[in-house]
């Protein structure tokens, strides 16, 4: 077959499945208009239920077909339909909560000839609650003798086919009501990724931490070298930033005496979309008084060992062909030596800017004017973070590049910071916060100098940021963990948009 052919021939079946889908929606609208016919309420205000699928499964799945004849436990449970069996007179079907399934058999002389036929004008994806007794059958499957049934919901729009289910990734994303219909291991995914943010505030709150809320709107974005988006308030004629991190104001709270804080909540950046990186996306920032950087290396490997057990039942993962452990204690490696070792520099190669910036600009397709910073942050992502699998402490970048941390007492020019790196991505970013007021000025104005050569995400002068200072922070030290990234390990996914419930997309039309 040619390929002008094979191509023709694909175009064409296209548009006949495409009629065929038009003509059984057609069907489903004419049956919602027979069962208003019937006096059936398409819109009921609330169902009866007594048990949910999973409950009627979890609590009487493993009772014996004898014992369930002697208890005559009677159930009410909603669900929607996804199998249809018809046998003359009687009828079996599934309904779902979307994560069990649940046998109803239907039989003519139990509901009545008229309830009987009604129920030839539902459907697969209609949603229905069934009351009866439960039983199990020759197979032994736990089984509802439906005594009657009501109708929920129609669906308008028939379900994916069974066996094929619903497998374009695009469409998984933009449809995801009918992901979560048709892929039960997606919801097993937001479960996950719910529970962990409930596990992070438990871990966070017994340790006295008071969770917090700061802007998401901002006249001044600032927390993070990014570049942000921007909107205006008609009403105070100002422009304003969705935060691209809360760093700032959380440390103003500090200021003001609130020594344990932490926030979980999203955090917005005007930049490209990857695997691993989606303009809106969501961040834990927490900052404890009179601690530094050591102190959460050892606070961020206590947290995320208890949620790998707490969520995994072990302290490792896999994730793609490799196996994370997150045994305590993880690796501490110095950023210099990460360079040296996996991206071939040597070491008296950090002295010469103008190299560096060379070796960086041919790594990135984006060709626009990057700080001596950036350069090093490309090399180090593109080099480096690959390779780091195991949980690793990068730790000690060069000032230049952590504008709000404190200088290592070691080394001047060296930060206290760390970034944590799992599984070839950063996972997380802290460091000793720098207090000193004047000092903060002048790395401001280091990076309003980049800003004015063209560097898009340099840090922008906060006044009142730097005001907030001359009133005095202790010694604290500040760090924000990627949720969306940790629940990719720990759900074994690659792309970022597998655990996020709504992705920013390009619009189909």
């Amino acid at each position: 077959m040619t390929e002008k052919k094979a191509k023709k021939e694909k175009v064409q079946q296209s548009k006949s499945d495409e009629k065929k889908l038009i003509d059984q929606e057609i069907i489903r609208k004419q049956k919602l208009e027979k069962l208003v016919e019937e006096g059936i309420d398409i819109f009921p205000h609330k169902a009866e239920k007594t048990h949910s699928v999973i409950e009627v499964v979890s609590n009487y799945g493993s009772l014996t077909k004898e014992a369930l004849e002697e208890q005559k436990i009677k159930v009410a449970v909603p669900g929607r339909i996804l199998s249809i069996r018809k046998m003359g007179r009687a009828t079996f079907f599934h309904i779902s909560d979307g994560q069990n399934t649940l046998q109803v058999y239907l039989r003519e002389d139990k509901v009545g000839k008229k309830n009987y036929n009604l129920f030839s004008l539902f459907d697969i994806g209609d949603i229905i609650s069934v009351e009866g007794l439960l039983f199990k059958t020759k197979t032994g499957e736990l089984s509802v003798q439906a005594e009657t049934f009501n109708f929920l919901a129609k669906s308008l729009h028939p379900l994916p086919e069974k066996w094929h289910g619903l497998q374009d990734v695009e469409l998984r994303y933009r449809k995801r009501h009918l992901d979560l219909i048709m892929n039960p291991e997606v919801r097993k995914i937001f479960q996950l990724r719910c529970t962990m943010i409930s596990e992070i505030r438990k871990f966070f709150d017994q340790r006295g931490y008071l969770e917090v809320e700061t802007p998401m709107m901002q006249p001044i974005p600032g927390g993070a070298l990014a570049r942000p988006f921007k909107t205006y308030h008609n009403a105070l004629g100002i422009d304003l930033y969705l935060r691209i991190a809360p760093e700032l104001y959380l440390k103003r709270l500090t200021v003001g005496g609130l020594e344990k804080v932490y926030e979980i909540n999203r955090n917005f950046r005007n930049e490209g979309i990857s695997s691993e990186h989606n303009p809106e996306f969501t961040m834990l920032e927490f900052y404890e008084a009179y601690s530094d950087y050591h102190d959460l290396m050892d606070l961020t490997e206590e947290l995320i060992n208890s949620l790998c057990q707490t969520l995994l039942g072990k302290e490792e993962a896999v994730f793609g062909e490799k196996t994370i452990s997150f045994k305590r204690p993880w690796k501490r490696l110095k950023f210099k030596d990460a360079l040296v070792q996996h991206s071939g520099l040597a070491p008296s190669r950090f002295e010469d800017e103008k190299g560096i910036m060379e070796i960086a600009s041919n790594l990135t397709p984006e060709k626009k004017v990057m700080s001596f910073g950036k350069a090093l942050d490309i090399i180090f992502d593109k080099n480096v973070k690959p390779n780091l699998v195991q949980p690793t402490f990068v730790i000690n970048p060069p000032k230049i590049v952590s504008p709000l941390a404190k200088s290592s007492k070691k080394d001047p020019d060296e930060a206290e910071r760390f970034e944590l790196v799992i599984g070839g991505m950063e996972i997380a970013n802290a460091f000793s916060e720098l207090a000193d007021p004047e000092e903060q000025q002048k790395r401001f104005e280091q990076q309003a100098a980049e800003r004015k050569k063209g560097v898009e995400e340099a840090h922008w002068i906060d006044k009142d940021y730097i005001n907030s200072l001359e009133y005095g922070l202790p010694p604290t030290a500040g760090e924000g963990i990627g949720i969306d990234r940790l629940v990719m390990i720990f759900a074994n996914k690659k792309s970022i948009r597998e655990v996020i419930l709504f992705p920013l997309l390009r619009p189909k039309d």
